[in-house]
């Protein structure tokens, strides 16, 4: 059986980080494990079918039906992982490229002043500052090119901004991972194809507004064409879809499965090959482990592996601690008298600063950026206006028509009827209003009795947060003159849970055991303590919520484990 120099589980940002640099160092001798699919060009689906059967559902993991029926007809192996819990909703992603196939493609430094007591003297934003640079080259940040092209008018970009000036806020163009081309002065055309500097081929962004369910044109700068794909096709990584890491295992100088090591002579990484419809159970060996599966999955095989299978006992008390939501808060505006057409352009375009970066307030700290979603959606969400909202316009219809046949002109043209019909649009008036901020960082995970994670969520310690953001809800919808607003539905009585899709913190970095879960030294960076060659590098090291948009914190974070692990310094060039 081969035995490789590192295992990589999970492709996130630092799975794929991890991936690529590991990679570069010991060519061919690591394995990546992704338990998601691969999403070629065009792959994502679209149709309500295809839809359907695109979330990710395994009855080996629970806690979902365990019945004969449901293990035939329920296993799905899709991109959207949708959890619920207690007072809290995450939505999770599940593929190769992890959270950048879903994600809003914003990368944003927080402020100094939120790296507080709570992060090591070692991790400040002045430590961060060489591998933001880094990580922004690699996956092409920048914002909406503003070149006087209609075409590439954002209209919801400028609303934003007009009430963001009403509101004597700032309001900045976000750096976005998004794929205009190779030179930044001179976008290439819409829609046209091209090698990127990795070898990849992408498309110029078509504003098609799919970032988040997956863009089908590769526009996104998603992790499968840069870092993936260098440590795929430059560096031989061994990548393994839909296989998912079950446990880990320490070995003796035997190579046999001995919980009492601390990693001296390697690991066992167990896994399911969930390919084809099955469930086969395999392992592999490694000298070194990087667990990436995202703050939920490497918290939940990290904690299973110390309570229920206690292969790593040794592991820190404090894992599971310090979750945070990030402080994510999605609301609407609708049917206002301002156009926002939520339906054109990248995902997220803008933010502008509510007490993050100046005038900082822990308790009222959050960005709003602005929102779209995508064309398909929007025909749905006109199909359930109320009846009441269509009627003038079925009535003004029928009567056109039937004028029409009075005067012997049954056929003909009727754009003109189509028109008025499809121009009362409640997409195109209506605005998703996307905030993150401060909470109190100071959630929860933890395995139940069945052995299945669980999350305590303090929605009450937050209230000012979710208060202040739906109070700016409530100002924006009178700027736009809007005729309803409200927050996601799940926050709505009587269910009341939050949504995040930025979950971080649980196995956090600190100066030893008792402050943390993994090391935060810089040449032991992102080390589980108490183990050799056993790392963690993914959002779960944030100790605290970030407030910005945490997926270029997380890089940073990542390129610094490379960096212990390898004992070189990254560069953007990646080969």
């Amino acid at each position: 059986m081969k035995f490789y120099e590192a295992i990589i589980i999970g492709t996130g940002f630092g799975g794929s980080i991890n991936a690529c640099r590991l990679s570069k160092k010991w060519p061919g001798k690591v394995l990546v494990l992704e338990r998601g699919k691969e999403y070629p060009k065009g792959s994502f689906p679209r149709s309500p079918e295809g839809m359907s059967k695109n979330f990710w559902n395994i009855p080996e993991e629970g806690p979902i039906p365990r019945s004969s029926k449901f293990k035939r007809a329920g296993r799905q192996t899709g991109l959207f992982d949708i959890r619920n819990y207690p007072k809290l909703d995450v939505v999770l992603s599940a593929g190769l490229g992890g959270g950048s196939l879903i994600y809003a493609n914003v990368f944003l430094e927080p402020p100094d002043h939120i790296f507080d007591h709570r992060w090591p003297e070692t991790v400040k934003k002045k430590h961060l500052k060489p591998y933001y640079k880094i990580v922004k080259d690699v996956l092409g940040s920048r914002p909406i090119p503003d070149n006087g092209e209609d075409r590439r008018k954002v209209v919801r970009t400028e609303l934003y901004e007009h009430f963001a000036k009403q509101e004597s806020r700032i309001s900045k163009r976000a750096d976005i991972n998004v794929f205009f081309g190779n030179d930044f002065k001179k976008p290439t055309p819409i829609g046209v194809q091209e090698k990127n500097r990795f070898g990849a081929i992408q498309t110029s962004c078509t504003y098609c507004a799919e970032c988040d369910v997956g863009c089908n044109t590769h526009s996104k700068n998603t992790l499968d064409l840069n870092y993936l794909f260098v440590a795929r096709n430059s560096n031989k990584a061994e990548i393994k879809t839909e296989h998912l890491a079950t446990k880990i295992v320490p070995l003796n100088s035997r190579g046999e499965e001995d919980p009492s090591q601390s990693g001296e002579h390697g690991y066992r990484v167990h896994y399911l090959n969930l390919q084809n419809g099955n469930t086969i159970e395999s392992f592999a060996d490694t000298k070194r482990i990087v667990v990436s599966a995202g703050t939920l999955g490497s918290t939940e095989l990290l904690l299973k592996c110390k309570t229920k299978f206690k292969t790593l006992p040794k592991i820190s008390d404090k894992l599971g601690t310090q979750f945070s939501g990030n402080g994510d808060f999605l609301s609407f505006a609708a049917k206002g008298k301002k156009p926002a057409d939520p339906n054109y352009g990248p995902v997220i375009t803008q933010y502008t600063d509510y007490n993050l970066f100046s005038g900082f307030d822990p308790k009222k700290a959050f960005l709003l950026e602005d929102a779209s979603y995508p064309v398909f959606a929007s025909y749905f969400v006109s199909g359930a206006i109320p009846i009441i909202f269509k009627l003038k316009y079925i009535l003004h219809f029928i009567g056109e028509l039937f004028k029409s046949i009075i005067n012997g002109k049954i056929f003909g043209r009727v754009g003109f009827l189509m028109s008025e019909a499809l121009k009362g649009d409640l997409s195109y008036t209506s605005a998703v209003l996307l905030c993150m901020g401060i909470d109190t960082s100071d959630g929860k995970m933890y395995l139940d009795k069945k052995g299945n994670l669980q999350i305590h969520w303090p929605q009450k310690e937050n209230i000012t947060l979710y208060n202040s953001i739906m109070d700016v809800n409530k100002r924006f919808a009178k700027f736009t003159d809007a005729k309803t607003r409200f927050p996601m539905p799940t926050y709505s009585w009587p269910v009341r849970n939050n949504v995040t899709v930025h979950p971080l913190g649980g196995c956090i970095i600190g100066s030893s055991a008792g402050t943390g879960v993994c090391s935060s030294e810089p040449k032991t960076f992102g080390k589980v303590f108490g183990y050799e060659g056993l790392y963690v590098a993914d959002g779960s090291l944030l100790p605290t919520a970030v407030g910005a948009n945490p997926s270029m914190t997380i890089s940073a974070l990542s390129e610094m484990v490379a960096e212990g692990i390898t004992g070189k310094k990254p560069n953007a060039n990646l080969r």
